[in-house]
């Protein structure tokens, strides 16, 4: 009897605006662009406010509508189609209501469950395990799965350049905004990709955040804490071996050995340190699908986007494996895919 699982019909994306490269990013903000290229690897980046004016051009709700609506136009369906729907995001336009449901509202959905993760990087994949697990259940049919995040609205447009210290400018550099959504069926469909596993893992006990965005209300407001901060040689020394401990946890549950893996998609951290853990992981052989350099670090949208250009490279039989690494409170994620 072959085991239930769910499959990965078609994947839609949203970038807000054009990109912004390093050149005009040091105008802007005063980055120096050797040490944009040299300490991070991103070489551009989307963001839904306009940095040079402070002007909010685009919602989290705005790029999570339309990358869902191109998933759908994708998979030859319509709102009504979908059954339930999931979304993974760390920066929410507001608290409440939550930004599914306004997602929701706009594609034109009523009448389904909806569930809203609150996470970083892996929020995408803890959304994708979620819509995995109500599809092999059988309660649903076909489930939305959304991944998204404007970090823009974290930062400063407001300020002397020269008052700001590296470890400050390097969220302008490394940080992006974007969504990505998916279609996901109890039935193969499209490009018949079947989902084989997703984990989740919470590895951080004891261990203290690589990654914090607060969060002020009315009370607070006046607060002198930081608004986004990272403890980046942390984050460098771990994410390399959590990586591969995720790699390898997938390909032991479901018995695969690491030369049967054709597609990787590593975390996706920044250019440079994506570069050196995906060099670093098994699979020598394995065609790596790598896509920050030139997005930025846009969070919950980064697999959305692996995935979209792995159903364009794919062609014929074979196996892929992808794994997100959260840094806030360290988690390791992964999800293996196969098409037959």
């Amino acid at each position: 009897m072959t085991a239930p699982t769910a499959h990965l019909v078609s994947v839609g994306t949203c970038l807000p605006g054009e990109p912004v490269d390093n050149a005009t990013l040091a105008k802007l903000v005063g980055v120096d662009e050797r040490w944009a290229e040299m300490f991070i690897g991103n070489t551009s980046r989307y963001f839904a406010v306009d940095l040079a004016t402070g002007h909010i051009r685009h919602s989290l709700a705005d790029i999570a509508a339309t990358a869902g609506d191109r998933a759908l136009t994708q998979a030859g369906l319509e709102p009504g189609d979908i059954d339930c729907i999931v979304m993974g995001t760390a920066t929410p336009d507001q608290l409440m209501p939550a930004t599914v449901n306004l997602v929701a509202d706009r594609l034109g959905i009523d009448n389904v469950p909806t569930y809203q993760l609150q996470s970083g990087c892996a929020g995408a994949v803890q959304a994708l395990d979620v819509a995995r697990t109500l599809l092999i259940a059988g309660r649903c049919a076909t489930v939305l799965v959304i991944g998204g995040d404007v970090c823009a609205k974290h930062l400063e447009t407001d300020f002397d350049p020269g008052s700001r210290t590296s470890a400050e400018l390097v969220n302008y550099v490394l940080f992006g905004d974007g969504a990505g959504a998916a279609v996901l069926t109890a039935e193969p469909l499209g490009h018949g990709i079947a989902i084989r596993q997703v984990l989740n893992r919470l590895v951080g006990l004891g261990k203290k955040p690589g990654q914090v965005i607060d969060w002020f209300g009315l009370g607070d407001r006046h607060s002198d804490r930081t608004v986004i901060s990272e403890d980046y040689k942390a984050i460098e020394a771990a994410v390399p071996g959590l990586a591969s401990q995720m790699f390898w946890e997938l390909l032991d549950d479901l018995g695969w050995a690491a030369h049967q893996v054709d597609y990787l998609l590593p975390p996706q951290l920044s250019g440079r340190m994506s570069d050196r853990i995906s060099a670093e992981m098994p699979a020598p052989d394995a065609r790596r699908i790598n896509v920050v350099r030139t997005v930025g670090n846009n969070g919950n949208a980064l697999p959305f986007l692996q995935l979209a250009e792995l159903t364009e490279q794919w062609q014929g039989p074979g196996r892929a494996v992808a794994v997100a690494v959260e840094s806030s409170k360290w988690i390791k994620s992964g999800i293996a895919l196969e098409r037959t």
